[in-house]
């Protein structure tokens, strides 16, 4: 068995010393089995290539070269013996159960009594390979190895179909459940008409300039809070309402800004009979509306009414000058009588919009939104009909001169008092006072005299009188158209201020 040194017993694969077999009995050898104690016997194996040894065991084969061989034969339970194989022993090539094909020792080397208990299993020695004979080399598949390019370009490859997968998916999902799978409405996008523009001149325009400078009014009173609207007329903080907005009042106010904020404001004045009042509110950067002229506004202008109706602050309502010089004569009972030759229009105007701005197509201001016409019966609340009044921002401005300068306003007078309308054909009034050395009495008009039109204007109520002197100046000369008897005559007649 090629690798085993046999000349001297001991097994160098075992890693220790391997006793002899024991010779046959009768044979002047031990008895045949292992000794007592392993290593105990030491008697040397025959050379190899010696031949035969009389009473010596031998295997059914030819001689083993460096082995002894028995002339009588196999013996039984020997090593090598035709007997069949002997347990813990090893056997032929020929298999088996102690076949050595997956090893030169036996499985249960480990039970072998002979074993050095300090040896190895086994020690195995690998053969000398022919050169040119190698085997091939064979990779495990299952190894890990560096991963190729293509490998590394693959992987973002697939994460990006993934994602975009995913995305699309998810796009999908909430596009149906948002309704956008269903019928695309409307038409193609078309070039925006000049009128959705924006422009400041536009009504819109208008509307953004204007709403900065224009506030909501609370008072409180006795009776609760009274809350109307006004607007900036001066840098310094005088704001401009009506006076049945602040009347009643204590005397303590405070203002709402078009940006939510507020301040509080103190009354410096009051027209009871212009209805116009002015407030004071201390706050830095305010912006002063920009004053129109009321004279030179005509029939079918457009206009912007803006203010808080019904406590909705920022509301901007649109409409046309409907009529001008709309005399007036409002008031509640027991309360003062307030005239006013007013501007008529049919911007929607409500509770709320009173003091508030009626702003031109400019974004000037041309009047004060003071009262409206409503057809309801008694004790029900007023709305919007479309016919609202304000009072001309000229005569309005000089109000608040006043007020601001004095602490109360001048009224203008002409000097004469009508007493109704004459009845007769061509209308007019009849004049049934005339003060003396007054602005009628320095123009000649007697007692007596019909007023028919003042600076062409009809006359035919006497509220139409004194609501429209009102509306001019101190100073301010008027043409007054009269008769007296049959004959029509002119006149020209300062007007004053009233001594009060």
């Amino acid at each position: 068995m090629g690798g085993t040194d046999v000349t001297d017993g001991w097994d160098w694969r075992r890693g220790g010393e391997t006793p002899a077999p024991a010779r046959p009995p009768g044979a002047g050898a031990p008895s045949v089995g292992p000794p007592t104690t392993p290593g105990a016997d030491r008697t040397p194996l025959p050379s190899p290539g010696s031949g035969p040894t009389p009473g010596w065991p031998a295997s059914s084969g030819p001689p083993t070269p460096g082995w002894p061989a028995s002339p009588v034969g196999p013996t039984p339970g020997w090593p090598g013996s035709s007997g069949g194989p002997t347990p813990g022993w090893p056997t032929s090539a020929a298999g088996g159960p102690n076949s050595a094909e997956a090893s030169p020792w036996w499985s249960d080397a480990l039970a072998d009594p002979w074993r050095d208990p300090a040896a190895p299993t086994a020690v195995v020695v690998p053969g000398v390979v022919a050169p040119g004979t190698e085997p091939e080399p064979v990779t495990d598949p299952d190894a890990p190895g560096r991963p190729t390019l293509r490998h590394l370009l693959l992987i973002p490859v697939i994460t990006a179909l993934l994602a975009g997968t995913l995305g699309g998916a998810l796009g999908y999902a909430f596009a149906v459940r948002g309704g956008a799978g269903a019928a695309v409405l409307g038409g193609a996008p078309a070039e925006v008409p000049a009128l959705a523009q924006r422009k400041p001149e536009s009504l819109a325009g208008v509307a953004e300039r204007v709403l900065p400078s224009v506030v909501t009014v609370r008072v409180s009173s006795l009776g609760g809070t009274s809350e109307g609207s006004g607007f900036i007329a001066t840098a310094d903080g005088h704001v401009i309402t009506n006076d049945h907005v602040v009347a009643g009042g204590t005397g303590k106010a405070s203002v709402v800004f078009n940006d939510g904020s507020t301040a509080p404001a103190t009354i410096v004045g009051q027209d009871p009979e212009s209805d116009i009042a002015v407030i004071k509110v201390s706050r830095p950067g305010l912006r002063p509306v920009e004053f129109g002229d009321s004279d030179a506004l005509a029939v079918g202008d457009p206009v912007l009414a803006i203010g808080s109706p019904l406590s909705l602050a920022n509301t901007v309502t649109a409409g046309i000058v409907s009529a001008l010089d709309r005399t007036m004569q409002a008031g509640e009972p027991g309360g003062p009588v307030r005239y006013y030759a007013a501007i008529q229009t049919d911007a929607a105007v409500n509770h709320g919009n009173s003091g508030g701005p009626l702003v031109d197509g400019a974004g000037r201001v041309v009047g004060v939104n003071s009262t409206i016409k409503s057809l309801v019966a008694e004790g029900q609340e007023a709305g919007n009909i479309g016919l609202a009044f304000a009072i001309p921002i000229n005569q309005a401005k000089r109000v608040t001169q006043d007020i601001i300068g004095t602490g109360k306003a001048r009224r203008t007078v002409i000097g004469a008092r009508a007493d109704g309308p004459t009845g007769v054909v061509g209308g007019g009034l009849r004049l049934a006072e005339v003060e003396p050395s007054g602005p009628a009495d320095g123009a000649g008009l007697k007692v007596g005299d019909v007023i028919l039109k003042i600076n062409g204007r009809p006359m035919t109520e006497p509220t139409d009188l004194t609501a429209l002197v009102r509306k001019y100046a101190p100073g301010s000369v008027v043409t007054v158209e009269y008769r007296r008897g049959s004959a029509r005559q002119n006149t020209s007649v300062t007007l004053a201020a009233d001594a009060k």
